[in-house]
């Protein structure tokens, strides 16, 4: 039988599955048999670099753990802002947290980089390490213990092994959080350097965070019902800011709307990590989440780096079975998935219920956090970097 012709293929080149294949070729003694399949690449390098593209809205709140991640396979963006303290309130009801970087010992909690910027970064490391880059997304198959892809034009070719990092929605569980995310960009009259701010409403979680392009500049996540979202994104900017400065209160002082707002819908879609013998699921394939706490990229970067470490010890001797480590990669990442996936799905749910007993508690609960640190320490340091194994 003729061998396969990489010995890993990762279908999609967005920041999880750019980030593993820089992890894997910095263990391969041949990292051109490692292949990173993606649409991004068919792009111009000009349009890749930016130029003359749309801007990408979002921006990525990234946890301490992932940063240094990101700076140890050398693909950390120039800009980015820190997240040194997190203010957590709940709009009409008393109780407040801080989580603070100083009582976990680290330089800072996470830092907040645009979208486009560190996709950039990954994508220029991966284009000097040797990884071979294929375009588009072509179909297939699990055959004779290997997946074979057959592109509508060139050759097909295969690999031993696959992982799907996105392009493919997780069938498993979903949730509709009957919620869309209306991403907008705000200028304070009175920053706060390195504070972000997590704020809970009726109608969905309020977050301002830092913005990497000016001191004074915060990038906002309002989650509110579809309708809510639309509307607000229509409106006038006076009118935008009227309603936003009355849901987050005066504490950045006096603010204003800068640039075009964006609304995407919300939901939660898990399913397994290990698809077959043969192939994984990571990042937005094994699981999409609640924006709220900025998990979702955190959560794949872990997927992508236990799943490097893994298959470190396979990498020198490919040609045999990596089945068993698949699966215990997988046995592995369960505990940590459904941690984060459990409180991103709590958190916005309960403290939108409506019920004032419910928001009371809610209140209490962070009043208790924010008076007795052991109390929010275990959420911190899962936020932070997740439940290692």
């Amino acid at each position: 039988m003729k061998p396969p012709t990489y010995d890993i293929a990762i279908m999609g080149a967005g920041p999880v599955g750019s980030a593993l294949a820089l992890m894997l070729a910095a263990k391969s003694r041949e990292p051109d048999r490692i292949a990173l399949i993606g649409q991004q690449f068919s792009m111009a390098p000009a349009v890749r670099s930016g130029a003359g593209a749309t801007p990408d809205p979002r921006t990525l709140a990234l946890n301490q753990g992932s940063r240094v991640l990101l700076e140890q396979i050398q693909a950390w963006p120039m800009e980015s802002a820190d997240i040194r303290t997190v203010h957590v309130s709940q709009r009409g009801r008393l109780g407040r947290t801080l989580i603070e970087h100083a009582e976990l010992n680290v330089p800072r909690l996470g830092s907040v980089a645009a979208y486009d910027a560190v996709l950039r970064s990954l994508h220029h490391a991966v284009e000097r390490s040797g990884i071979t880059l294929i375009d588009g997304a072509p179909p297939q198959h699990v055959h004779g213990g290997c997946v074979r892809f057959e592109p509508d034009s060139g050759s097909a070719f295969s690999s031993r092994l696959l992982v799907q990092s996105d392009g493919a929605r997780p069938r498993g569980i979903e949730r509709q959080y009957d919620q869309h995310a209306l991403l907008a960009t705000i200028r304070a009259a009175r920053p706060r350097s390195g504070w972000a701010y997590e704020r809970f409403t009726r109608q969905g979680p309020l977050a301002f965070l830092p913005h990497p392009h000016g001191e004074d500049l915060y990038s906002i996540v309002w989650c509110s019902p579809p309708d809510e979202a639309q509307r607000r994104s229509e409106q006038e900017d006076e009118a935008f800011i009227t309603e936003l400065q009355a849901g987050f209160g005066d504490r950045l002082g006096q603010l204003r709307n800068v640039g075009v707002r964006h609304v995407f819908p919300l939901s939660l879609h898990a399913g397994p990590s290990l698809v077959n013998p043969y192939t994984i699921a990571i990042g937005n394939a094994a699981q999409t989440l609640h924006p709220v706490a900025g998990q979702g990229l955190n959560l794949g970067l872990r997927d992508a780096a236990q799943l490097a470490q893994a298959l470190t010890p396979w990498l020198v001797r490919p040609e045999e079975d990596a089945a068993p480590l698949m699966s215990a990669y997988a046995r592995r990442r369960r505990a940590d998935r459904w941690i984060t996936m459990g409180v991103t799905d709590f958190l916005p749910r309960v403290f939108s219920t409506g019920n004032p007993l419910v928001e009371h508690a809610g209140g209490l609960a962070l009043l208790a956090m924010d008076v007795f640190a052991p109390l929010r320490a275990p959420l911190a340091r899962q936020l932070l970097q997740g439940l290692r194994s």
